[in-house]
């Protein structure tokens, strides 16, 4: 009987809803073997999600993922088995997470150009409870009070409409590149797989990643169309890639699920199997 893996979720430690807890409880319910905590920019809810997949018999595997920029748009690379307790790699972290903050700022600025009064004291109103100082906030979390004062109609609208690539308040600032977020993985000992690449409408910079020494490529993915899965699909086949699966599971805000429920998108035990081989091969070189 094939064993499922989710490798993609989000908790309160950046941008989700759900405690890292909840979602390897939600794992369990869902039939799963193993689930990922992938958070943004901080690994500050694997440890808890740990103790709690040791509880219940649920496998946790540590992840992050991290912002980059390339072509002037967002690239995220998930880091898998990483050195959570590794000193330069949270430092790095730290680093994102301030560069996260600011680019938050800026967007709050735009949209208050735009008319739409929004302070950062508000998003920080509307956090989820028992948010940390090495936790992240995001646009899930201005949406949030863009919906709470009417400004938009559901958390769609407000990426679509000003928070979204392409959006009225969207802004990008300097950050680094996802070749460097490759190496800083590296460097931690984890695996490097390229997130969501449908979402970026730039086959060069996949290739150009490929062509880098990424260790796989997100294939299945809840934003991606069957045409896209098949093609990254064939991608990895032929550049030798660990195709990876993940629901990107956020939680529920305003009556949704943001971006899929957890284990909606799943990989079979052998794909973690595989990413922590490039670990252990990375541990003994």
């Amino acid at each position: 009987m094939t064993q499922w893996a989710d490798l993609h979720t989000h908790t309160t430690a950046s941008d989700g809803t759900q405690a890292p807890e909840d979602n390897v409880r939600l794992a369990k319910e869902a039939g799963l073997a193993a689930v990922a905590i992938t958070d943004h920019d901080t690994v500050s809810g694997v440890r808890a999600a740990q103790l709690e997949g040791r509880r219940i018999g649920i496998e946790v595997v540590p992840g992050v993922e991290i912002s980059t920029v390339a072509g002037g748009q967002d690239i995220h690379v998930l880091g898998y088995y990483i050195d959570t307790e590794s000193e330069s790699f949270l430092e790095r972290l730290e680093e994102l997470r301030n560069t996260r903050n600011k680019r938050n700022e800026m967007m709050l600025a735009r949209l208050n150009e735009l008319g739409l009064a929004v302070s950062m004291e508000e998003v920080v109103k509307h956090l989820e409870a028992g948010k940390g100082e090495e936790d992240t906030i995001g646009r899930p979390h201005i949406a949030n009070v863009l919906l709470a004062k009417g400004y938009v109609s559901s958390m769609n609208e407000a990426f679509e409409k000003y928070l979204g690539k392409g959006g009225a308040a969207y802004v990008n600032p300097p950050r680094i590149r996802p070749v460097t977020a490759i190496d800083w993985i590296r460097e931690a000992g984890g695996a490097a797989v390229l997130a969501h690449p449908g979402l970026y409408g730039d086959e060069d910079i996949v290739r150009e990643l490929i062509a880098y020494g990424l260790d796989g490529i997100e294939v299945s993915h809840a934003d991606h169309t069957p045409e896209q899965e098949a093609h990254y699909g064939r991608l990895a086949r032929e550049h030798g890639l660990i195709a990876t699966a993940g629901s990107d599971f956020h939680g529920v805000r305003a009556g949704q699920v943001f971006h899929a429920p957890l284990g909606s998108k799943r990989t079979s035990l052998e794909t973690v199997r595989k990413l922590q081989e490039r670990r252990n091969n990375r541990e003994n070189s």
